[in-house]
């Protein structure tokens, strides 16, 4: 997830990404103990969605918080990334091809209407369909049918997926065009989430105002300042909001929101900037935060650019050899990222140490591989950030240290928010490299690999195409069992190295905090605060 968060970019990986200004000011009722918020809520910084607030649509870590509040989908995963039933009483298959979801009785939409298998088929048809320009439409290629309603070309023959059948109010069946063993784990990204009848007569209207049905009610979107949502009070779930509600909260800096959360008018920050990392520690004692999670942070090269079409991979081998990662994050970024040696982090399953120099730092073999490789053309490079997520230091820090290994120029090219990154890469308008953080939408390997360097994945905004890496992947897809698809993952990636669709620098920790107006304030895999079990002292 980009911003690393499902599918997910990361906007800080998921360090961070805000926008906007701070929200202040003095509460209506009095009655939190934090400025400018309703009675018994709780807020975080979390800034502007890319995109309105429809699952199939959001892809980065910031919209994904909210979705995630608003929505509930067939399956979940506990703190540690165990796959756990949600809305779904239970998914089955004998065959990996066929499944079959049974949903809990009684759940509900915020308007009322109930949470049906129609609802779970309905959303999943018109998500996939192209006619509805979904971001996370290829999350469901899997599903027999898919080419009918999204074809490479054309038009769709129907608005169905034939793999999709209802069997009664509360089972559905899904047949994919082959066995996919972990296909039940791709369930709790929220991108399957069930959507109610109101959203078809107005979907434009209803992403700036969804109706879900998580744990939270979408209350207001003051755009680029906050969204607001309530506990609600009829969730069947058992992750069943602690407090009132919650405030996201949109910041121009990590820095403006650091310095409201010392003053008491922010209760969570999500990730401390560079600036502030060798103090905060000491300035929230036992409130500071710093785990690590399922995120990891690399530089990804635009294929579809003069620059890089038709590389030589010895060339990007050479500019990963020419980064010292050791001293970078141990000086720039204060100790609280841990050198990458592999392209998925450790907290997912079939991470491996591909056991290479490639991502170590040795200026004479990086000088050496560029040679040989023909040279990095126009012999300068830009890396693409969001100013917005405490990233220009580290940037900064990784052309100083291409430039004195390999004397190629390096230099970074700011975008003043998250979401202005993201428009650039989804239109393909990246100079040279841009920042890629991702954070885990399931934890298997899997997801830092196809989601990636597949061809066809919408996250593949660098267009590396590759055969090779595509029918491997398609191997592991196939695969007869759970474990041999992870297997077959860990032998995809081998040769990823050998084709460099990016440059992994290191793996993310959380580094943030909360405030003394709030408790139980605790992190899952994906380095999110589980916002629902949030108490207010």
């Amino acid at each position: 997830m980009r911003g690393a968060k499902s599918a997910k970019w990361v906007a800080g990986a998921i360090v961070v990404a805000l926008a906007a200004t701070a929200c202040g000011g003095g509460s209506e009722d009095g009655g939190n103990k934090t400025a400018g918020q309703p009675d018994g809520y709780v807020s975080i910084d979390v800034g502007e969605p890319q995109k309105p607030l429809v699952p199939a649509d959001t892809n980065e870590s910031l919209g994904a918080y909210v979705i995630k509040a608003l929505f509930t989908g067939p399956v979940s995963y506990d703190a540690e990334g165990n796959l756990e039933m949600a809305n779904a009483e239970s998914v089955e298959t004998e065959d990996s091809k066929t499944w079959t979801i049974k949903l809990k009785q009684g759940w509900k939409f915020h308007d009322g209407t109930p949470v049906t298998a129609k609802t779970y088929v309905d959303a999943w048809n018109w998500y996939a369909n192209i006619k509805n320009n979904q971001q996370n439409s290829f999350w469901f290629a899997d599903i027999a049918g898919y080419e009918d309603v999204h074809p490479e070309s054309g038009d769709p023959k129907g608005d169905t997926m034939s793999g999709l059948k209802v069997v009664d109010e509360t089972t559905f069946t899904v047949e994919l065009t082959n066995p996919v063993p972990y296909w039940e784990y791709k369930l709790g990204y929220s991108t399957f989430a069930p959507l109610p009848e109101a959203f078809y007569k107005d979907p434009k209207g209803f992403g700036q105002k969804p109706v879900g049905n998580g744990p939270y009610k979408f209350e207001k979107w003051d755009h680029k300042k906050l969204i607001q949502v309530a506990a609600w009070d009829e969730y069947q779930g058992d992750n069943k909001a602690k407090n009132k509600g919650i405030l996201f909260k949109n910041y121009t800096t990590v820095e403006a929101a650091y310095q409201d959360l010392l003053s008491g008018n922010l209760d969570m920050i999500r990730q401390v900037g560079p600036k502030d990392l060798p103090k905060y520690k000491q300035d929230l004692g036992d409130r500071a935060v710093d785990a690590p999670y399922a995120a990891i942070q690399g530089i990804t090269p635009v294929f579809y650019s003069k620059q890089w079409k038709d590389i030589d991979p010895k060339v990007l081998q050479g500019l990963s050899m020419a980064i010292d990662r050791e001293t970078i994050t141990k000086t720039v970024l204060n100790g609280t990222r841990t050198p990458a040696k592999s392209f998925t982090p450790p907290q997912v399953n079939g991470n491996q140490d591909l056991d290479t120099d490639v991502f170590t730092y040795n200026p004479e073999k990086a000088k050496q591989l560029i040679k040989e490789g023909g040279g990095v053309p126009d012999n300068k490079i830009f890396i693409q950030f969001n100013a917005d997520g405490g990233h220009k230091e580290w940037v900064t820090a990784v052309c100083e240290s291409i430039r004195n290994a390999t004397g190629v120029d390096c230099v970074g090219d700011a975008k003043p928010d998250f979401q202005t990154d993201l428009e650039a890469r989804d239109n393909d308008q990246v100079k040279s490299f841009y920042r890629g953080g991702w954070v885990a939408d399931y934890p298997l390997n899997v997801n830092f690999l196809r989601e990636l360097y597949w061809s066809k994945a919408e996250a593949n905004n660098g267009r590396f195409s590759d055969e090779e890496i595509d029918k491997l992947f398609q191997q592991g897809d196939n695969a007869a069992t759970l474990e041999e698809s992870i297997k077959a993952y860990q032998e995809a990636e081998k040769v990823v190295l050998e084709k460099m669709p990016s440059i992994p620098l290191w793996y993310y920790r959380i580094n943030g905090g909360h405030s003394e107006n709030v408790d139980n304030v605790n992190v899952d895999f994906h380095g999110d605060f589980v916002l629902d079990e949030v108490t207010v002292k």
